[in-house]
């Protein structure tokens, strides 16, 4: 598996999402996410994504818990695995979603989320989503708390427009933004700035939904009919295309895409393989 850097680190140019082991419909058998996340790991997956409100309902931490059963009962070395988590996102009973920036909260995050993973510092830690209720300062001031506490060792954002990135940066102090996580795929580049901006700045980008949706094989070979085209020509699935196409976007470029089966986590991992020609790359962005 090729890597590149994260505030520092080398990962996978490839990452596992782990949300649809939680929020899928039906909630995948467990052991399937398990083996799901062994294979990703046999392939040379370092990075896995996950968050606190990953969850069925309201058992919020149910995502974590599962990878940090899935890499305890791996058979191999886990040392170099970055486990990226997330906090700032509630969830209700009734299986709602809500948004919580403030300070209080995103300790209370942290903690549960330290206590979920089973581990002393978490690898990387990504604010969820910006609250519109809380100044974005004092949010960014609490995950410069938690790094410093030696919480965290690594520290992202997500969602996020410029603006927030560059208040990111100067609150975090040098290199203290690791990586920014936004929608980016095919049928969604509203974030082509913030890709582009991360490029300038050195700052690892992480496509969240890199295939588009739950149903990526229809997305790709009906709404982004290129993908399926090149694909065709390469042997290949779509998906792979898709990756790879990602990965020319920039050497900061990391997708995570979201798998639930061992035949999806071992055929994304391919596309860190996949080389598209200049002419490919045309036709995909036409």
């Amino acid at each position: 598996m090729h890597t590149r850097s994260l505030g520092g680190l080398q990962v996978s140019a490839i990452g596992l999402g782990g949300m649809p082991f939680s929020l899928r419909t039906p909630v995948p058998d467990e052991q399937q996410a398990i083996t799901t996340v062994h294979t990703a790991l046999d392939t040379g997956v370092t990075l896995i994504d996950t968050a606190d409100a990953y969850a069925p309902g309201y058992d919020m931490g149910h995502n974590e818990r599962l990878i940090r059963k899935a890499l305890a009962t791996y058979g191999g070395d886990t040392s170099d695995v970055l486990v990226a988590t997330k906090g700032g996102h509630t969830r209700t009973p009734d299986g709602g979603w809500g948004l919580d920036g403030s300070p209080e909260h995103l300790r209370r995050a942290c903690e549960a989320s330290l206590a979920a993973l089973g581990v002393e510092a978490i690898g990387l830690y990504q604010h969820h989503r910006p609250d519109p209720s809380i100044p974005y300062e004092e949010t960014l001031g609490a995950l410069r708390e938690l790094r410093d506490a030696g919480k965290v060792r690594l520290v992202g954002i997500s969602n996020v427009d410029e603006t927030q990135i560059r208040l990111a940066l100067d609150l975090l102090g040098p290199g203290g933004l690791a990586s920014v996580q936004n929608e980016f795929s095919p049928a969604v580049r509203s974030s082509r700035p913030e890709l582009d901006l991360c490029g300038r700045l050195g700052i690892a980008f992480l496509p969240w939904s890199p295939l588009g949706g739950m149903h990526n094989a229809i997305a790709l070979g009906v709404g982004q009919p290129a993908f399926a085209a090149v694909a065709t020509d390469l042997q290949v699935s779509p998906q792979q295309v898709c990756l790879a196409w990602h990965l020319a976007q920039g050497e900061h470029v990391i997708p995570i895409p979201g798998c639930s089966r061992p035949e999806t986590a071992h055929d994304s991992a391919l596309a860190a393989d996949l080389t598209l020609t200049r002419e490919q790359l045309a036709m995909l962005d036409g």
